[in-house]
């Protein structure tokens, strides 16, 4: 690091991890930028759903402060804004098209944008859905941080004319994530928030086995699911897991299972925290196949891929424990030499860093775009 950095985050949340991914990728994200000497305040629409699920209200490791609405935001923050080294706004914020044009107007020396959504963004913005992000404002960025890597990168850079397009993976806080000691208590767990399109997935990788395997024990972890699930016997169900609990769940594992959405299937190189958070507490990971996923953690070196019940059904019943803990082994290295948040802090400073102050030059092209 050359020198100190003052960067103002603007995303969905970070007090709240109820119900959304983003919370834990900023937390790591953030403590990894206070531990290299970095400043941060974090603005955080106060909405409802996440004023009353918070479990992180007043972080050690940066300022957080709430608003009501853009104005205010604005009114509030202008200076703040204006004077640091960074702003990066992310997917999902409420209003954000006006967030981002509000925040453009204030011409920061550096702006920049953190998809942690980048192949759902990508697939609205090309169906004309401009929810959060508005396909005008992509060049208005200096550097579009995107949670996916890889062909994603291009995309970005030919076809929605991104300035710069740069991989910034979520990461795992390895302070906060490491193996409890614990008794197991499951042979497969699994957590995430439900969704539509990872169901099928986790009825064939996790709900089959535990069907076809009624003398293991199953679980399944996060909120939202439908009551009209049939969950066999022996899946035990968890209806919330705050992250301060999930060391110890992954430590109850002898194998956890990874499921990737759709969207992040499609685009490839789009590593879930999961991954990280599992193999930090040394738990072997089974994980649906999408391409870049060699290049994170290696098929059968440091996970297994699965892509049907019966490729469950032989991990569970077929790999010993020696084998077992050397897939935990070389996934762990891998993710805490790569993949924690003091690694993508330094990556982020350097990315900045590396960006120069906003001129003169692209002055017109914000008030352009942001008329």
């Amino acid at each position: 690091m050359t020198k100190r950095l003052d960067i103002v985050f603007l995303g969905l949340s970070l007090s709240s991890s109820w119900g959304n991914g983003h919370a834990t990728t900023f937390r790591a994200l953030i403590r990894g930028l206070k531990a290299a000497g970095h400043r941060v305040v974090f603005l955080e629409r106060d909405v409802p759903w996440y004023a009353n699920q918070r479990d992180l209200a007043d972080p050690d490791f940066c300022e957080l402060a709430y608003y009501s609405d853009v104005g205010e935001m604005i009114d509030a923050y202008a200076h703040r804004i204006r004077r640091a080294d960074a702003v990066i706004i992310g997917s999902y914020v409420p209003e954000g098209v006006s967030v981002i044009d509000a925040v453009a107007d204030l011409q920061p020396r550096r702006l920049c944008f953190y998809d942690i959504d980048t192949p759902v963004t990508l697939a609205k913005l090309e169906r004309a859905d401009e929810e959060y992000l508005a396909l005008r404002q992509i060049p208005l960025f200096d550097t579009y941080f995107s949670f996916s890597g890889g062909e994603v990168l291009t995309r970005l850079e030919r076809r929605f004319e991104a300035r710069k397009a740069e991989a910034l993976y979520c990461s795992v806080d390895a302070g906060r994530y490491r193996n409890t000691g614990e008794t197991f208590r499951w042979d497969l767990g699994y957590l995430g928030t439900y969704s539509a399109d990872r169901q099928p997935t986790l009825e064939r990788l996790l709900i089959e086995p535990a069907r076809r395997l009624p003398h293991l024990r199953f679980v399944v972890a996060g909120p939202q699911y439908p009551e009209d699930i049939d969950w066999p016997a022996n899946v035990q169900r968890i209806e919330h897991l705050p992250p301060s609990e999930h060391a110890g769940f992954y430590s109850r594992q002898r194998f956890t299972l990874n499921v990737t959405r759709a969207d992040m299937i499609a685009a490839g190189w789009s590593p879930s925290v999961r991954l990280f958070e599992a193999a930090a507490c040394g738990t072997p990971i089974v994980s649906d196949f999408w391409r870049g996923l060699d290049e994170v953690l290696p098929h059968s070196e440091a996970l297994i891929v699965a892509r049907q019940p019966e490729d469950v059904v032989k991990a569970l019943t077929e790999i010993g424990e020696d084998a077992r803990r050397s897939l935990a082994e070389a996934a762990k290295a891998r993710v805490l030499k790569d993949h924690t948040g003091l690694a993508r802090a330094r990556q982020l400073a350097a990315a900045l860093e590396d960006l120069p102050e906003r001129s003169a030059r692209t002055e017109p092209m914000i008030q352009s775009l942001s008329a």
